[in-house]
């Protein structure tokens, strides 16, 4: 019965818990911005295609 009031792995589970709840928010946080970064780079491209334009215009 001394096992059921051994509160010596308490600690490590604790710990073990804490991480996986910022692992999971982390990975949360990356797939809602995900689309983001994606439209923001689409319009990175974009803008740069009209620097490049600009710069070198056709003749």
């Amino acid at each position: 019965m001394k096992i059921l009031y051994e509160e010596q792995g308490q600690g490590a589970a604790e710990y073990i818990l804490l991480f996986g709840g910022v692992i999971v928010f982390a990975i949360a946080a990356l797939l809602i911005y995900n689309s983001y970064f994606r439209e923001t780079s689409y319009l990175v491209g974009q803008d740069l295609h009209t620097v490049r334009d600009s710069l070198h215009p056709e003749e």
